[in-house]
């Protein structure tokens, strides 16, 4: 089976930390002829049966997941601002207004109004008493919607613990409702601004590794989320993971220049495990699974000889004898360099003539 051959390079990353080119690899058909001259050098390898993916080779970037805009809910001077990198968690100040700290606490509903006795029941004093109750200060406090005298009493003793003004109530300028731990990555005010409502004052990612990469938008027939995936760090060891996220459109400069912007698409790649040898926006290879096909017989790539009208054929070695056998071939996985194949007489378990590794 042939395969024809695209390469698409310098793809800019564009609405994900860093930037990442793109190249894709397929196989072209060498060219008819005889199969590997005898003076080769030559050894064997077996017939398996086993699982097979294709994958297609993108190249990425180490970053960190999720894109956060931490905003300012009230008028003042910004007089505080965490450095770059510096991850801020529940409890933590995401800046100061005013010289005084607005806390980030998680949610995914941002605050909208005061928190204080008389207030209506909402999704917003559930948020706030879970946040209490996690920090530590929710002795006796129903994580429900309805602020009650053990809601007031609950920010009072985290008041106290903070060192802040103790009212038992809590303004919305205040705090800053985020679903996680943010790592700020960039800032829209500078020291002595002017805070407003609804205005962006830091921006941030989560603190979990992924890999950003660019896809050109033609892909996401088959990228979706949850795409299995092999990254190979820099350390040189490799992590399986998934695609994680699929972003917004954006227009690229022409990887081959002079040529139409190619639009593409911010792919967020999340990591199992732990990621070892993780440098920020070091550059990495990403394997994207196409297809997978289950207990198929197996062979290494380079096991496969070109012969005419475009087909392979494999040498089956038996003893001192050997026979050629062609075959059909399925996918290529070219990370694990094995190809899926079928033929009359071929069988799991035969030996498959290769060249040597160091011939």
């Amino acid at each position: 089976m042939s395969r024809t051959t695209k390469v698409v390079t310098g793809v800019a990353l564009a609405g994900v930390a860093g930037a990442a080119g793109l190249v894709v690899s397929e196989r072209m058909s060498p060219p008819p002829g005889p199969a590997v001259p005898t003076s080769v050098s030559t050894s064997t390898a077996d017939v398996r049966r086993a699982n097979i993916s294709e994958r297609q080779f993108i190249s990425g970037t180490l970053g960190f997941a999720g894109s956060y805009v931490v905003g300012g809910a009230g008028p003042g001077t910004l007089t505080w601002l965490p450095a770059i990198g510096t991850v801020v968690q529940r409890g933590e100040a995401a800046f100061e207004v005013d010289g005084r700290r607005v806390t980030l606490l998680y949610g995914t509903r941002p605050a909208w109004r005061d928190f204080a006795p008389g207030m209506s029941d909402g999704v917003d004093v559930e948020q706030l008493e879970g946040n209490l109750r996690d920090l530590g200060f929710g002795a006796g406090l129903p994580v429900d919607q309805k602020f009650t005298s053990a809601t007031s009493a609950a920010i009072r003793r985290w008041q106290q613990a903070t060192h802040v003004t103790v009212t038992g109530t809590v303004a919305q300028a205040q705090i800053s409702f985020l679903p996680t731990a943010i790592r700020v990555s960039g800032f829209e005010l500078k020291l002595g601004g002017q805070v407003e409502a609804g205005r962006p004052v830091e921006y941030a990612t989560s603190n979990e590794p992924a890999v950003n990469v660019a896809a050109p938008t033609q892909q996401l027939g088959w990228i979706k989320v949850g795409t299995p995936v092999v990254v190979t760090l820099p350390d040189g060891k490799s992590r399986n993971g998934q695609v994680a996220g699929i972003g917004a459109t954006t227009a690229a400069a022409s990887a081959t220049g002079g040529g139409q912007p190619q639009n593409t698409v911010a792919v967020t790649v999340r990591l199992d495990g732990e990621a070892t040898g993780f440098v920020d926006q070091a550059g990495v290879q990403v394997w994207i699974v196409r297809g997978t096909h289950d207990k198929v017989l197996t062979v290494p790539i380079a096991a496969l000889n070109s012969v005419a009208d475009g087909r392979y054929e494999v040498i089956v070695v038996d003893g001192a004898t050997t026979r050629r056998i062609t075959v059909q071939t399925g996918l290529f996985d070219d990370f694990s360099g094995l190809a899926e194949v079928s033929g009359d007489g071929l069988a799991e378990g035969q030996k498959v003539q290769v060249p040597r590794a160091d011939a």
